[in-house]
């Protein structure tokens, strides 16, 4: 079965082939995304408008492209999957729009999927792919949930964010620190330079005794943080809301240390709910998975308790075409792509902008 997948949910184009052909592991066929990093930079953040713009630009070049790399042509594909949700609306309406019509025109079923699902299940494309039942770490720009995955479709959440998300923290601080968009990324590879126990940053909810995080906190104390550094410069801040007059090692080790504490809540969450679950298999997907310091120490610590851990090939932990392709592949395997939602009676089509997984069917 070969599915071909669109994700535009937020500020990637990425569309994908995936042959999700009965028992046989997911192979990835082709594979094709844009980023429009460079385009938001000059705003500091997404402009939704100039998102959609572009992904409208983008998807059907970049379909042209993983065809070609397939080898195949188009009527070759047994269905399309598409991200419905969540996101932002007017890009989510660029992707579903392009793979209703690209459905309608070949006849073949059309899937929408959930972003979030997306992510959980794309450790079935790696060179490890992980077996049911398993707990997830799914920690992505807006997202920091745990959960108990036990097949396609059927997930508990044990415990997820009460504000700011694990990669809302590292965007937030690292804007504290001056540095361009995308923050996380940038704050990760500043830290490589810091100290880690120059500042002693709290670890919310470490110590709850429940599954939950919190890190709008940790934002708040870091921008104490950067104040106090700041006014005591002998220059003084030039900026009272950024840290401009911080020394480079100054940032540097702010940056090491906000890593560091973000990195532990995350580590000991996950390893509570896998000893509270009983499972030995622990899968961890979304952006935020492809920081190093959160795989070495949850390898360690798996190391440590005998678990599993997994994770998606790196190229992958970003927004992807792949993933979508293969959870719309996955589901129809499942059965849980019904008639309505694969498109074969109508293909008309809506996004969801906000949608819980524990809402999916």
């Amino acid at each position: 079965m070969l599915i071909l997948g669109i994700e535009s949910s937020c500020d990637e184009t990425g569309v994908a082939l995936v042959d999700a052909s009965g028992s046989a592991t997911p192979r990835l066929l082709g594979h094709a995304l844009h980023s429009q990093i460079e385009m938001h930079q000059a705003y500091g953040g997404v402009v939704p408008e100039l998102a959609s713009r572009d992904h409208i630009r983008r998807v059907l070049p970049l379909t042209d492209a993983v065809l070609a790399q397939a080898g195949l042509p188009l009527s070759a594909v047994d269905a399309v999957a598409y991200t419905r949700g969540p996101g932002l609306a007017g890009a989510l309406l660029v992707g579903s729009g392009v793979a209703c019509a690209l459905g309608f025109a070949l006849g073949k079923p059309v899937i929408g999927v959930h972003h979030l699902e997306g992510h959980l299940l794309s450790p079935f494309l790696s060179a490890d792919p992980p077996e049911f039942p398993f707990v997830a770490l799914l920690v992505s720009g807006g997202h920091s949930q745990l959960m108990r995955v036990d097949g396609v479709g059927r997930y508990e959440l044990l415990g997820e964010t009460i504000d700011d998300a694990a990669g809302e923290a590292f965007d937030k601080s690292a804007k504290l620190l001056g540095l361009p968009y995308p923050g996380g990324p940038a704050l990760s590879r500043l830290a490589q330079q810091g100290d880690p126990l120059a500042y002693k940053f709290p670890r919310p909810l470490l110590h709850s005794g429940d599954l939950d995080f919190s890190f709008a906190g940790l934002k708040t104390a870091v921008l104490t943080q950067v104040k106090r550094l700041a006014h005591a410069h002998p220059d003084g801040p030039a900026l009272p809301h950024l840290a401009d007059p911080l020394s480079a090692q100054q940032k540097a080790d702010v940056a090491a240390s906000v890593q560091a504490a973000i990195v532990e809540v995350l580590v000991k969450k996950s390893m509570t709910a896998v000893r509270q679950s009983g499972l030995r298999r622990l899968v961890v997907a979304g952006g935020v998975g492809a920081n190093a310091l959160l795989r070495a120490q949850l390898g360690e610590a798996c190391a440590k308790a005998g678990v599993r851990v997994h994770y998606p090939e790196l190229h992958l932990c970003t927004d992807n075409g792949a993933m979508i392709a293969l959870a719309g592949g996955m589901r129809a395997q499942a059965g849980l792509a019904s008639a309505d939602e694969a498109g074969e009676v109508d293909y008309r089509f809506d996004v969801k902008p906000r949608w819980p997984l524990s809402d999916l069917r």
